[in-house]
């Protein structure tokens, strides 16, 4: 069982925002179903600021984690603010930006949570700030157990919109439907924060990664790249994983002779080089390795996902 509370304020009346609503309403869209349209989190989208008060957020929050279950997920947002009582995510009704619901106040929440793995994402200004409490002094508390914390900035910067979205949110969007995807589709909270990290250069907002993991659930399948049943077939073509899988014109189908099985082989040896899991020896392509009978091996990467379909884990 798997939640997800989706926050996104663009009503503020003193200095509204334009995309935070429609980011909301995308990161809940792609977090309902995985890429083959399986269930994954039981989503709770809120975008009506009449909903979305100081003590109505604090509650959701605390409702989001307060049950057991095998996964948790905030996301927010609209404006966040600092001060120098710490950081806060803001609501439509508070006279004050640091009058917003603390972020020291969810990091409580997380404490004591019961949920198996903690996942928040903040789409906020200074929202780096989470995990700073000021009463302990400079630097950061540890998370608690569990816990993943994305944030799109440092405590010390804004976070941006452009074209009416969210610099932040569009690219977790992005590495979501599969930009930050494995060969087996999984996105976890640590590829979406490498798939951000290189996109973002060293002018922009810088998002941070804050985790005290012990495994990596997947935030969402994307399309593989490489069907599982074909994965599972390394160890039958690659006896050990240095050995070179022998090639000759039969495996390519446009070549004499005719050989179906073997073109079969190769057509799923082609879709493990376009995963980067398998290379050509001796030649550039893998046609001109089958043409001139060399032999095509598995690379670093290969070599990884033929351990785990050695050790059956595919």
């Amino acid at each position: 069982m798997r939640r997800a509370l989706v926050i996104g304020i663009d009503d503020y009346a003193s200095a509204p925002l334009n995309g935070c609503k429609a980011d909301a309403e995308a990161i809940a869209a792609l977090l309902r179903r995985n890429a083959d349209d399986r269930l994954n989190f039981d989503v709770r989208c809120i975008t009506d600021p009449a909903d979305l008060g100081r003590t109505a957020l604090r509650d959701l929050v605390a409702e989001t984690f307060r049950d057991p279950a095998e996964a948790a997920l905030l996301f927010f947002a609209g404006h966040g603010a600092i001060t120098k009582f710490g950081g806060s995510l803001v609501t439509p009704d508070v006279t004050s930006y640091g009058d917003g619901v603390s972020l020291t106040d969810v990091l409580s929440v997380l404490q004591s949570s019961p949920v198996g793995q903690k996942l928040v994402l903040l789409d906020c200004c200074f929202s780096g700030a989470f995990g700073q409490v000021p009463a302990t002094g400079p630097g950061e508390v540890g998370l608690p157990a569990n816990t993943a914390v994305l944030t799109a900035s440092l405590a010390t910067q804004p976070a941006e919109e452009r074209a009416d979205r969210g610099v932040f949110s569009s690219l977790v969007c992005a590495a979501l439907e599969g930009g930050a995807a494995d060969v087996l589709g999984k996105v976890t909270v640590a590829s979406t924060y490498a798939y951000a990290d290189e996109i973002l250069g060293p002018w922009d907002q810088r998002p941070t990664f804050k985790a005290n993991l012990t495994t990596l659930l997947p935030l969402r399948t994307a399309r593989e790249s490489v069907a599982r049943d074909i994965l599972r077939r390394l160890p039958e073509w690659f006896p050990t994983d240095d050995h070179e899988f022998p090639l000759d014109p039969s495996y390519e189908p446009d070549a004499d002779p005719d050989h179906r099985e073997h073109e079969q082989i190769f057509g799923q040896l082609q879709k493990c080089r376009a995963a980067k899991l398998v290379e050509p020896v001796g030649e550039e392509h893998m046609y001109y390795a089958a043409i001139n009978s060399t032999g095509c091996r598995l690379t670093e990467l290969g070599r990884l996902y033929w351990r785990l379909a050695r050790d059956q884990r595919i």
